[in-house]
This record gives structure tokens, sequence and C-alpha cells, in this order.
């Protein structure tokens, strides 16, 4: 076991044995719920899944999950297979079959506030600790405001007939979409926020196997592991934020942004990771996360603190509506009546998630100047369709090109930037191109007599090939 840092933690004692194989419930069986359950059931736990919507729990049951991400389908029929997985709608049936509940439960934007709504997660644990008659961890893994790990536990130990022989613990997640099974299996980190050795020892065994092969573990108290996700996404968002806020500097000089990220990630106290220019960041985690940290932030008195994080979400959403413009510009300055086809709606490649999708906002803004928009992804068209009925929907890449007055990358599918631009322009009905995620390479489309458009990028660059020890992009398939 590899521990970075241990606070000292409140100390609450507990004469509770801890158990060295647990049996775990997961409360929630969403993107984050489903996951955590499928691989602690491959990690050799006794698992059981539990959420109020019998239609996924029916389908999870019989081996198909209900979202897009590589490989989980395959691992859920494992772990099914292997009988140390089931779901249920049944709180009862978790709260007797496990030691250990991991509180997975969505808390999206409020409709009224920036704030987290917590309805959800309070709902859950309410539900279960209502059944709790023996001593249990509950661990929370939703991202929350700070303070919630503390009034939770009031909450439970008020509700459960267990009392103070259940305690709380929170250990937040860090999944990348499309990479879910790498971050549950092999994280960058475990974060335990714990206010007993007994919750620290008994959430232990719930990742021996990680903590064997030496994971790094920070130990915090539960409000700093609440802080420790909110802090993470602010962060990159911030970075994010911050090429695209020298994309816009760059558009008004002349510079080009490609570049430029280039040589700052060069500098090691800055690195590449997140410095990518375009599009900016969506999706069900960054947004709505530095908006409910500034909101919290404000409650708190420190609001002055992360002020700066309206200005990255300010940042984040012009991006959009300069794609938008960059279109317009070569529409001929009119969208009325052009034909725009729009490659991507998920927030991210290797996903279905359309939730603050960066690519669908701007083909409603598109279609809303009078531009007949045909949209296409690889994974996300059924979402996509029952969030956006009003757009166009292609079949496939072909038929979303076809006689197109302008093309415009909104997600960086490997089927869009693999794409060869001489096929493509055969396609199209004027070769005019916008890279709204800086994926393509710029001079294949130009020498393909494509008009090619970025995001921070100059029409006629000076300086178009990058230093060779790293390859621009990809190499462009037949």
């Amino acid at each position: 076991m590899t521990i970075t840092h241990i606070s000292e933690a409140q100390s609450t004692s507990s004469d509770s044995p801890i158990i060295e194989q647990p049996r775990m419930s997961v409360i929630g069986t969403g993107y984050l719920g489903a996951t955590h359950a499928i691989c602690m059931a491959t990690l050799g736990y006794d698992v059981v899944g539990v959420d109020v919507d019998e239609n996924k729990v029916a389908a999870l049951q019989s081996g198909r999950v209900p979202f897009f991400e590589p490989g989980l389908p395959e691992l859920l029929r494992t772990a099914l297979d292997s009988g140390r997985l089931r779901f249920t709608t049944d709180f009862a049936d978790a709260a007797a079959s496990a030691d250990v509940h991991f509180i997975c439960v969505g808390t999206p934007q409020a409709k009224d506030s920036p704030a987290a709504d917590m309805q959800y997660v309070d709902a859950a644990v309410s539900r279960l600790a209502a059944h709790l008659d023996r001593p249990a961890l509950i661990v929370g893994k939703s991202t929350v405001p700070i303070g919630t790990a503390d009034r939770l536990t009031t909450l439970v130990q008020e509700i459960a007939p267990a009392g103070t022989a259940v305690q709380l613990a929170w250990n937040p997640e860090f999944l990348r979409e499309g990479y879910a099974i790498q971050d549950t299996l092999r994280p960058d980190r475990l974060v335990f926020g714990v206010s007993s050795d007994w919750a620290r020892e008994q959430l232990s065994r719930c990742y021996t196997a990680l903590l064997a092969a030496e994971v790094p573990l920070v130990v915090t108290d539960l409000a700093t592991a609440e802080l420790v996700k909110v802090a993470a996404n602010s962060f990159l968002a911030t970075k994010i934020s911050y090429i695209n806020a020298m994309a816009e500097v760059c558009e008004a000089t002349g510079a080009d942004v490609s570049l430029l990220a280039r040589a700052l990630s060069y500098d090691s106290r800055i690195g590449g990771r997140f410095l990518k220019p375009g599009l900016g960041f969506g999706g069900g985690c960054l947004p709505k996360d530095i908006r409910a940290f500034a909101y919290r932030a404000e409650e708190l008195g420190v609001g002055q603190a992360v002020a700066f994080l309206r200005e990255v979400d300010s940042i984040n959403v012009r991006r959009r509506h300069r794609t938008v413009d960059i279109v317009r510009d070569l529409a001929s300055g009119d969208l009325a009546g052009a034909r725009i086809a729009c490659l991507g709606a998920a927030f991210k490649p290797n996903s279905d998630d359309i939730r603050d999708a960066p690519a669908l906002d701007v083909a409603r803004m598109l279609q809303q100047e009078g531009a007949s928009v045909t949209v296409f992804d690889p994974e996300a068209m059924d979402n996509a369709r029952r969030a956006y009925p009003q757009l166009s929907y292609a079949d496939n890449l072909v038929e979303a090109v076809l006689d197109a007055d302008v093309v415009v990358l909104l997600t960086e599918w490997d089927e869009f930037t693999d794409a060869n631009p001489e096929i493509l322009g055969r396609l199209v009905s004027s070769r005019r191109i916008v890279d709204g995620r800086h994926a393509l390479n710029a001079d294949a489309y130009r020498s393909a007599g494509w008009e090619y458009r970025a995001l921070g990028r100059p029409e006629h660059p000076a300086t178009a090939v990058f230093l060779a020890d790293e390859p621009l992009q990809v190499a462009l398939s037949a």
C-alpha cells in the first residue's frame, strides 16, 4: 500500500469488526454506478446494484449496458456469469446483502440555480439507511458540495436502526468517459475521506488488489475528499478555457493557437494534457461542477476565491458562438438555407453522452439562423434525436456530408479524423470545413482543395507543419 498523505482525521471509535472480503451494494446504476458495480464484481467481490428505475435494472440484469462505454458490455456479461453481480430495486435487499454501500447517484445542476441538486442523493441515502440494522459503511462517490458528508452522517445515524454503528466515508470518482474501466481498475490515485480508523480500514478492504498494485492512496478528512473532485474538475476546465482564451487572442492577432499550445506543452511546469484548443468542454461533469462549486463557495463566504470559474465557464460558452461565426463566414455571411453537415453529437468521442454537448449546441444555433443542418454521430444518435428532435439526422458519414455547403467537425471520432479529404470532397457541394476540435490534418485538407478553418488559427498560416517528434494527428485513410 502506498499512502502519499494521511491527515489527522476526526477519530470516531468503532467496535465493529473489519470484514476482509466485504459484500457491496452500489446505489444508483447510471454511468458511474454501473461501471463501479461491474468493476468491483470483476475484482472478485459480491455486488448488488440498486436503482429505482426498473427498466435500467432489467437491462443490466439481462446483460445490456444502457449507455455506450467501450469494453463494459463484455465485462458485465462476465460478472453476471460469475454469479458475483446482480441488480435489484429493493433497498432492503441491499441493506441485508451488503456490508459496504457505495452511493453513485447523480447530482445534476438544479433547475433554478447553479447549485447541485441533492434530492437524489438524499433520497437514496435515506431509503438505504432505514434498513441498516447492523454496522455498515456508506461510501459516497457522487460529486457533492463541501459539507454534504457531515450532513449525511447526521441524517443516516438518525434514520438507521443501527444508529452510530453506521459510518460514512467519501471516495470520489475520477472517471473519464471512454476510459471508465481503466480509470476504475487502474486509477491514478485513490482518495479516502474518513472520520475513523475503522472506516479507513474497512474501505481499504474494498480496494485490496489496487492497493497491492501500489495505486497511490491519499487519506483525508471528509471535507477534503469532497473538495478533491471539484478542485480537479475546476483545474481541468480552467486549463481548457485558458488555451481557448489564447485562441481568441490569436484570432485578433493572426497568431496560431495550435503552435502556441505546442510550444507551451514543452514547459514541464505546464504540460500538454488538456492544453488543446477547440470547441471546449461539455458533458455531465465539468460544466455543472464548476457552477456548483462557485455557488457553494459563495454560500461559504469565499466566493471571491473562485470567481474566476465564472469566466472559465463564459470562455467555454463563447467558443460555441465563435464556431457558428466561422461557419457563417464560410457560408458567405448568411446561414439561411445553407446546408451544414455537423459531424458529432456526443460531448466527446467514445461516448454517447450528450449532456451539455457543445456539438449539439452548435447544431441548434446553426439551425436557428436558418441553416439546413444534418447531424451524424457513431454512437449518440438515439440520445440526440430524443433531446433535439428538431434537427435532421443522417445514418452514416456519407449521407451526412452529401451536398453540404460547409462541413463542421464537432466531435473528434476516429471515423471523422481518419476520413480521406479527397473522397469527402467528391461528396460535398463545396469543399469548406471547420475543424472545431483541431483534430484534422489541415495540410491534407488544403492540398485536397478544401477551405480549412479552425478556432484560433489563421486562414493562411505561415507555418503549417509541426516540428517532427510528435506528428500532428493522423495519417488519413483511403
